[in-house]
């Protein structure tokens, strides 16, 4: 389905909780998530009918997030159920990847296609950290599983962070040598609680390409994609700048969002949200509501003008 401005919207991005296993700094406060009543999340049942209203308007890309994904109780019957729709082309997930060992097999038998694996660090220390108390072995083990049952191909996700991670810029960008893997560079956008937290550690994407003048630019196939990419020569995996501050991609945004809590966000950067939990407990026909939203997404954001939302990443999944 297209938008008032002509772009074909078809990723439904599903957050199933906004409770981790993590307190990454850039994520939340020291304090970590208040926790909602039961009532004022969606059930997984809840989540499946807007999902499957999503799928006949369209939408054949699906992404579950967080907070942590996989802490989200009865996750498998949800994976199955969406894995089972024929419309749906790429089915991934974005995890911290702490418990992928476990639930690997399981994840790919219910019907996930790939993962995305949030990690911004490849020393021990710094990854407990920036997690308040990650233990980055877990994550190395989830990535070696998720590879091993075929949960491919993987992306890591890198937040770039001044002070903290660039050093490990070059590190990162030669894991693509010899694995078939992407590490996406992603910039610290200032959302939420920790906001002001986020600007005082801005770091531009393009410090990847001083470090890492080498690169070669690559097209990509998806041009819905936010990610410019790169390759190192002779290298099998790919490198990716995500730019949200300092080059907007607003113009190809084919995305919706689904947070735990029922709201829809036509846009990340935007306070806008509509309450579809509201109508679906009120038995109301909801196709006709989420035609509307797709039809009036907004145009883009204003991160440059200092516009900030309010809600947590936690809370809405990225």
């Amino acid at each position: 389905m297209l938008d008032s401005y002509g772009r074909s919207i078809n990723y439904l991005r599903i957050s199933i909780t906004d409770l981790c296993n993590l307190r990454c700094r850039y994520c939340m406060t020291d304090k970590g998530v208040i926790k909602k009543e039961f009532e004022e999340i969606l059930t997984l049942e809840e989540i499946e009918k807007i999902t499957k209203e999503f799928v006949k308007l369209g939408i054949n890309k699906i992404r579950i997030t967080g907070g942590e994904p996989l802490v989200r109780k009865g996750i498998l019957k949800l994976i199955r159920e969406i894995g089972s729709l024929k419309e749906v082309k790429d089915f991934a997930m974005t995890t911290n990847g702490t418990m992928l060992k476990k639930y690997a097999k399981e994840l790919k038998n219910a019907g996930l296609n790939r993962v995305n694996i949030s990690l911004d660090t490849l020393n021990p220390k710094k990854y407990s950290h920036i997690t308040r108390g990650g233990d980055i072995k877990d994550v190395l083990e989830g990535i070696e599983e998720a590879k091993k049952v075929g949960l491919t191909p993987i992306k890591l996700n890198v937040v770039l962070i001044k002070g903290f991670n660039e050093d490990e810029i070059e590190d990162f960008v030669n894991l693509t040598r010899d694995e078939n893997i992407d590490v996406r560079f992603i910039e610290l956008m200032p959302i939420g609680q920790v906001c002001q937290w986020s600007l005082n550690r801005y770091l531009s994407n393009n410090t990847v390409l001083e470090k890492c003048s080498y690169l070669e630019r690559i097209e990509s196939t998806d041009k819905s994609s936010p990610a410019v990419y790169y390759k190192l020569k002779n290298g099998k995996g790919r490198v990716g700048l995500i730019n949200p501050i300092s080059c907007k991609f607003c113009s190809n945004c084919n995305r919706m969002r689904l947070t735990a809590d029922g709201k829809i966000k036509a846009c990340l950067h935007s306070d806008e949200e509509i309450d579809i939990m509201k109508y679906l407990r009120q038995d109301i026909d909801i196709s006709g509501i989420l035609k509307n939203i797709i039809k009036d997404k907004p145009k883009e954001h204003n991160l440059e003008d200092g516009s900030y939302i309010k809600r947590n990443m936690m809370a809405i999944g990225g």
